[in-house]
């Protein structure tokens, strides 16, 4: 069932992105005069097909994995006299910029939408306030400590941990200093903070940054009784019920589950505990041994069982909307705040500031398409936004065989007043195909290595 979620958020993320950015193609194409042969969703056999009164072809096809606009087009196949003002190759070079880029500039209005609906609709957040500061950390040592909320972080104000970590991932691979404005959560004056970066984080695998720094976000006192326990784990062979509280692990008083328990778990992997528990006003002992599980690199014990919920306190949730007027600013500033941090980071990638195993492929995608439908509509929406913004990006850039290599070839066509040569143009669209397929695989490669991690 979760594998058939999976795959269905993913068809209709994809499906979604795929049909507005061709229809940006389409839409401009037949304003310009030009006849459109076929309009298809995916690639391979068609599984279902239709036709308009202007003889074009839409078709659903097995793969859908992408998708494409067939004009009239000389180049291609002969054209009928009486239709040569319809083919694509025949239109002036600027009406050919404009189809070329339609398809990029329709994802970046996709994304303005889905970041206007969330918008209007809200979100329901935590409170950016600051838990227990390592010691030893950046965070300690610029002076920050536990019950001060984030305002603002480089001069962007701050209304949730989501801002927070936007604006960190900005500075990956960077070396200078990080400017964190707080204030006490009880009430007081704003305060700075500087935090020191020298190549932070430059060239890690997923790299943490909020852990990196030592912020951590500030949570209840969390009681050590269990709330549920998974019917084939550890805790449950042992006879660990839920509605049970723990008052010791190995005769160590206990009074917060994070705190306490969590820990003591997961350093006793295969190695027993003994626990004391209080079980409708009795205390009952029991052996409990936590099973072996991977964690990145180590190995950690495991029992399935999960502390009852807790509450957050009222004034630490936030509610965040706006006004569907207000919002259409808001959504275009998120847009291009994420535009310009899809480039940043693919050129941290290509300068070596980023690692280049975080590029991710579709199964990375499928699975973030997955978690995100389940988290619910805004959590769906947010990252059609973002998969938007990411391909208008990739589309723009100055590939052959990508829109942005078409571009530069009619936008150097428009500036010589004649097309470059075939040949140049063959060469680019082999060497384009070349590392558009070598960074697919390497991508799909990182997706089969972090499955196998």
């Amino acid at each position: 069932m979760e594998l058939l979620s999976t795959l269905l958020a993913t068809v209709v993320a994809l499906g979604l992105l795929v049909t507005i950015h061709e229809y940006g193609h389409f839409w401009v194409a037949r304003r310009c005069g030009i006849k459109v042969l076929r309009f298809s969703i995916g690639f391979g056999p068609a599984l279902l097909r239709w036709h308009d009164r202007r003889g074009t072809e839409y078709a659903i096809a097995a793969i859908p994995l992408g998708g494409y606009v067939k004009m009239l087009d000389e180049r291609e196949a002969p054209v009928a006299e009486h239709e040569l003002d319809q083919a694509f190759n025949r239109k002036s070079v600027k009406q050919r910029i404009a189809v070329v880029a339609a398809g990029p500039i329709a994802n970046f209005l996709l994304a303005i939408l889905a970041f206007w609906l969330v918008a209007v609709v809200g979100i329901s957040t935590v409170a950016p306030v600051l838990g227990p500061v390592p010691a030893g950390t950046p965070a300690a040592q610029a002076g920050l400590h536990e019950g001060l909320e984030i305002t603002s972080v480089d001069g962007s104000a701050i209304r949730s941990w989501h801002d927070i970590n936007l604006q960190l991932i900005r500075r990956l691979g960077e070396s200078g200093s990080i400017e964190l404005v707080a204030k006490p959560f009880a009430g007081g004056a704003e305060q700075s903070y500087r935090l020191r970066l020298d190549n932070w984080l430059k060239g890690e695998e997923a790299p943490d940054p909020m852990e990196a720094l030592g912020l951590t976000g500030w949570q209840p006192q969390i009681p050590p009784r269990i709330g549920q326990v998974a019917a084939d784990g550890a805790a449950a062979e042992a006879g660990l019920q839920a509605g049970d509280l723990i008052i010791s692990i190995d005769g160590k008083p206990v009074s917060d589950w994070l705190i306490d328990v969590v820990p003591a778990i997961q350093a006793s992997a295969q190695q027993r505990l003994q626990l004391q528990v209080e079980r409708n006003g009795s205390v009952v002992d029991i052996a409990l041994t936590p099973r072996p599980k991977a964690s990145g690199d180590v190995v950690v014990g495991y029992v399935g069982a999960g502390a009852e919920p807790v509450e957050l306190p009222p004034n630490m949730q936030r509610q965040i909307s706006y006004n569907p007027v207000v919002a259409v600013p808001v959504a275009m500033q998120k847009t291009w705040e994420m535009t310009a941090l899809t480039l940043d980071s693919l050129w941290k990638m290509l300068t070596g500031l980023v690692s280049a195993k975080n590029l991710s492929g579709p199964i990375t995608i499928a699975k973030v398409a997955g978690a995100s439908a389940k988290s619910g509509l805004e959590s769906f929406l947010s990252f059609i936004a973002y998969l938007s913004i990411s391909l208008g990006v990739l589309n723009l850039l100055p590939i052959p065989v990508l829109d942005g290599g078409h571009l530069v070839y009619y936008v150097a066509e428009w500036i010589r007043g004649k097309p470059l040569s075939e040949r140049i143009q063959t060469w680019g669209l082999q060497i384009g195909l070349s590392l558009i397929v070598g960074v697919m695989l390497f991508a799909i490669y990182n997706d089969i290595s972090r499955l196998g991690g």
